[in-house]
């Protein structure tokens, strides 16, 4: 028999409702101290149940905090569980499970301060001695933890180029490495919302300790270029770059500019590989404290452990910087229970309103926070999971300062920096702020990383480390099974001594990382029928909100439009009974956190074959999505997209990859699967937590698609109509041109086929096209949402909520689009990692300056454009021409947010 103590944590001895150390199944007997209970249901580790008896309608408590209420009399071994707890393990196919909820989620109220009863208390005693690490000097402040050459794009329309440039660097004598810093933001034609953080964290990563070097890239058009980084920080009295740094602007064809780019870099190698670490003191030690994958014991073992390191950097004088606003909704009391100032306490509060007030432009509460992997390892609610978070903050310490999402850091101590809950954006910001060392405690075992600053990751229990112990630094867990905290948090201090002195992290030597910025928001304000007020408990549901904002699916039925007959020649793959250009292996990630493991092993899939013959190429598509932001109408979106690539007639095999505790893992896309109609044992599952990791998971998915015995695709003669083709135009567009694009429409849907236009592109919005493409000058409605597959042939328009073009792109392949055709004017675009995307130009100034990029010359008249369009498009679909974005590597995939999705 089990006693209660072997199978039970109490996060506080007045706590009604235990934390449950490991499975029990249902009929499981306990011994409670003399009392022996056995279990009606079964409960899950990081679950919770009853220790004291508990009447219908009481509080239950964790942390001696209210977070539930009883839905009916609890007796002791009864298991709490709310309808969305429930819900979250019901999915992940648990048997033994009670039939209905046992308590519902207590409603946060908004906090109200009482100023009269703030404690404006003194901060840990500073030690006699400060210590000292071995790190870089900086001419501008803080030293450095590691020294890098960084590579960072302004804006997503560079991404792929600064990519690709540190690639050509791998391997090169330059301190710790030449690393890209790529992103999602600032690529539409339009001024962002999200401006002011996008330029602060861009121009805090510049001045960042960890930067030995970096060069700043930009295009001509970008509305986030370089001058506005340079602008911003005059404007804001930020210090002048002392590292080596340059600027540098797109203007002539990838390669050509790879090259100029490179030749300003060389120079610095060799500058930052000589510099040698001294010993500088502690002071300069800036600790992020970050949490993700985050479970019922994060608040027990691994929060208060990172808190209390950070608590004793501060005391050799260095600062602890604690984010994710939305993640301490509820702990405000908590946060506030020591603090320097009356203003510092009032700008919290203010920072939470005005996050909560953004959230709710958007319909959305931010008790929609915790993920699908947090409510299934035990974070029912967003109380439970802010009380945890706020344990980075230890009850001694006193918080000291409160800045806002990117803005440097006002000096050491314990801060607060505002922003999402979302772990990757949230790092970011603290990064921008000035941080060269992050904390990052994770419940299911979060493998990500940053790529200029080291992560040390605390794992909360013994059983996790073991399973992921490659991935992770600290076994936090081994608090709950003794050893003292003191000895741990000395443990760990050394450690993170060692590491800001050069020692590689577990994150490091798995080499990976990603950088995720505070994605943009759409809407700037309340609207009716959108928005909810501050202290809203719901968000909208789905099906009340507008039709267009939340992106709602359409009939799919085509346009009436016109064809012709003639036909252009295609030699094309029969797969599975569909003619098709090429056969995909597909590796998707359910969430941002999976992606960088997905490229990896695409990448090494195409080079070992681990499909055989079977598929012409591997694919992996990375996002920002999964986790980390609003529910709803982005979700759904989200979902369509994801489906449609799986789905895609392109695909011939797919295998998704899940990290393991986001909100869509792969039991939730089951459930989509089966929603579709399509059969979920077509499809490989992988996961790098439940597989334990990076090398259990690759063999896992290696075997997978080794299992398969396919034959070689056969090829056949087709011809354009066979084919569903994206039309697109970026920049300005002569008549005849305009003309040629939808004589080219034309003859594909003409021939059977399909043609997918962009709603907010340029192609639609002149009315030469729109003449000849629908006999009419008159306006287009739209056929299909956003990622939306069409139900019948023929012309069709895609809804876009935005204009960012990788956005774009990854729409139209969604919907089934096989290729995309781009007439581009002014400069050229990255390529779309699954949709291969061909680039003609009849603009003289382009073809001087781009020639290069383009895979076509348009000239003569619109019947003589239209020939080299379709004959070009015919040349890649047949397989005798890669468009020449693919073949340089700049591509790129990036999923819309929509109108009304934000990060949470």
């Amino acid at each position: 028999m089990l006693r209660f103590d072997e199978v039970g944590v109490l996060p506080e001895a007045e706590d009604n409702a235990a934390i449950c150390s490991r499975r029990l199944d249902a009929g499981t007997p306990i011994d409670f101290d003399g009392t022996v209970v056995t279990l009606p249901h079964t409960i899950l580790e990081g679950h919770r149940f009853i220790v004291r008896p508990v009447r219908t309608g009481e509080a239950i408590t964790s942390w001696n905090t209210p977070f539930a209420r009883a839905s009916r009399d609890l007796e002791i071994g009864d298991y709490v569980c709310t309808p969305t707890s429930l819900a979250a393990v019901t999915a992940r196919g648990v048997e033994g499970l009670p039939a209905e909820p046992s308590a519902t989620n207590e409603p946060l109220d908004p906090y109200e301060m009482d100023e009269s009863a703030l404690n404006f208390g003194a901060q840990v005693t500073s030690v006699e001695q400060p210590g000292t690490f071995l790190g870089y000097p900086r001419a501008q402040g803080a030293a450095g933890t590691r020294n890098h050459v960084v590579i960072m794009a302004t804006s997503s329309r560079s991404s792929g180029f600064v990519t690709e440039l540190a690639r050509r660097f791998d391997g090169a004598a330059a301190g710790d490495g030449v690393v890209p810093v790529a992103h999602t933001e600032g690529g539409e034609d339009e001024v962002p919302n999200n401006l002011h953080f996008l330029l602060a964290t861009l121009a805090g990563f510049t001045l960042n300790p960890n930067v030995g070097a970096v060069l700043i890239v930009d295009t001509e058009d970008d509305v986030v270029s370089g001058q506005a980084i340079k602008d911003f920080m005059a404007e804001h009295g930020y210090p002048s770059i002392k590292v080596p740094h340059a600027y540098f602007t797109r203007q002539a064809g990838f390669e050509h500019d790879l090259t100029e780019a490179g030749a300003l870099i060389e120079p610095w190698l060799p500058v930052v590989d000589s510099q040698q670490r001294v010993e500088v003191p502690l002071t300069d030690l800036k600790i992020a404290l970050q949490c993700g994958g985050s479970d019922a014991f994060s608040g027990i073992s691994a929060n208060p452990l990172a808190g209390l390191v950070g608590a004793e950097v501060i005391k050799h004088g260095g600062a602890a910087v604690l984010a994710e606003t939305d993640e301490l909704i509820g702990a405000e009391g908590y946060v506030l229970k020591n603090v320097r100032d009356l203003h510092t306490a009032r700008r919290f509060l203010a920072t939470v309103r005005s996050f909560k007030e953004r959230v709710g432009w958007h319909g959305h509460t931010a008790e929609g926070n915790p993920s699908g992997g947090n409510v299934y390892r035990g974070l029912y609610n967003i109380v439970l999971k802010s009380i945890g978070a706020a344990r980075k903050l230890p009850r001694e310490v006193r918080l000291d300062h409160v800045i806002d999402y990117g803005e440097p850091l006002p000096g050491n101590g314990y801060i607060f920096m505002d922003s999402p809950g979302n772990d990757l954006e949230s790092v970011a910001g603290q990064i921008g702020s000035g941080c060269n060392l992050i904390f990052f405690t994770t419940g299911n075992g979060s493998i990500t990383n940053f790529p200029f600053v080291p992560t040390l990751k605390f794992v909360t229990t013994s059983t996790r480390y073991e399973r992921l112990h490659a991935e992770m630094d600290v076994d936090a867990g081994k608090y709950l099974t003794g050893t003292p905290m003191t000895e741990l948090t000395a443990e760990t201090f050394d450690l993170t001594v060692r590491v800001a002195s050069g020692e590689l992290s577990a994150g490091e030597m798995a080499g990976h990382s990603q950088v995720s910025i505070w994605r943009n928001w759409r809407q700037s304000g309340p609207r009716e029928g959108i928005s909810i007020t501050t202290d809203g408990r719901m968000s909208r549901k789905l099906a009340d909100l507008p039709a267009e904002d939340r992106d709602a699916p359409l009939d799919g039925l085509p346009l009436t439009g016109l064809g012709t007959n003639a036909r252009t020649a295609v030699r094309l793959l029969k797969v599975d009974d569909r003619l098709v250009p090429e056969s995909v292996g597909l590796i998707l990630p359910t969430s941002l956190c999976s992606g960088q493991i997905a490229l990896r092993l695409a990448a090494q899939a195409e080079l070992e074959k681990w499909a055989g013959d079977a598929v012409t190429r591997m694919v992996a598509l990375p996002h920002t999505e999964g986790c980390g932001s609003s529910g709803g109408a982005s979700e759904e979106t989200f979902a369509r997209t994801m489906l449609g690539y799986l789905l895609h007639p392109n695909t011939r095999m797919a295998l998704l990859l899940e990290h393991g505790c986001e909100k869509t893992h792969n039991d939730y896309f089951r459930s989509r699967l089966v929603e579709a109609g399509a059969d979920p044992a077509r499809f490989g599952w992988a996961s790098i937590q439940a597989d334990g990791g990076l090398e259990a998971v690759g063999t896992r998915v290696k075997d997978w698609f080794s299992s398969f015995d396919l034959a070689a695709p056969i090829e056949y003669d087709g011809t354009v109509g066979d084919l569903t083709v994206g039309l697109e135009a970026r920049g300005p567009l002569s008549d005849e041109t305009a003309e040629a694009m939808a004589l080219i429409g034309r003859e594909i849907v003409g021939s059977g086929g399909s043609v997918v236009l962009s709603s907010r592109g340029n192609l639609l919005a002149h009315g030469g096209f729109r003449t000849v493409a629908f006999g009419s000058v008159g306006e287009v409605a739209s056929t299909i949402a956003h990622g939306q597959r069409f139900a019948e042939p023929g012309w069709h328009v895609m809804r876009m909520p935005g204009t960012d073009w990788m956005e774009t792109a990854t729409g139209f392949g969604a919907g089934g689009v096989q290729q995309i055709l781009a007439h581009v004017a002014g400069g050229t675009l990255s390529a779309q990692r699954f949709v291969p995307v061909v680039e003609f130009s009849n603009d003289p100034e382009t073809v001087v300056k781009y020639g290069d990029d383009l895979d076509a010359v348009a000239t003569g008249d619109a019947a003589d454009q239209a020939r080299a369009g379709l004959d070009t498009i015919a040349a890649v679909a047949s397989r005798r021409m890669v468009p020449k974005a693919v073949a340089s590597g700049n591509v790129g995939f990036q999923i819309t947010r929509g109108l009304l999705g934000t990060s949470m």
